[in-house]
């Protein structure tokens, strides 16, 4: 499991990943549509816990989707090549806080940022579970850092 993939674009985000903007991604308005940046958040969270060996399947016990929010900083444009960092701000009884950042190859800074709040869930019980000493173990391993 990597310590960090080290990129001076996203200080402090554990984990990145690049995605390039594809054609049918744009709006009327000639910018990508802003659901997209949802779909590149839950990437960067999916790629992150998967990293942890977390289950991201619909069976036992495993995440499930909370809250979401982004703040748009600049547009995106098609061809532009995006990193999404993606990290763990705080962890809760049952749920992770992720901070998210989407950083722009064409604009050279940040194009969005947000958080979600992700629920350690039970699927069979229909409820939520504590994050277990194990996750948060690995967590801290992943962040360098204790929670």
């Amino acid at each position: 499991m990597p310590d960090s993939d080290n990129d001076p674009r996203l200080p402090g985000f554990p984990v990145i990943t690049s995605v390039t903007i594809e054609w049918g991604q744009q709006d009327a308005f000639g910018h990508i549509n802003n659901i997209h940046h949802f779909r590149w958040f839950e990437t960067g969270r999916i790629d992150y816990l998967t990293r942890l060996g977390v289950p991201v399947t619909a069976h036992g016990v495993g995440p499930i989707l909370a809250a979401i929010n982004c703040n748009y900083r600049r547009q995106i444009q098609w061809q532009d090549v995006i990193l999404i960092g993606t990290r763990i701000n705080k962890i809760g009884n049952s749920s992770l806080t992720v901070g998210h950042a989407i950083w722009s190859r064409d604009n050279n800074a940040i194009a969005a940022d947000g958080e979600s709040t992700v629920v350690m869930f039970d699927y069979e019980k229909q409820k939520p579970r504590p994050v277990s000493d194990e996750l948060r173990r690995l967590i801290s391993q992943m962040e360098g850092k204790s929670f």
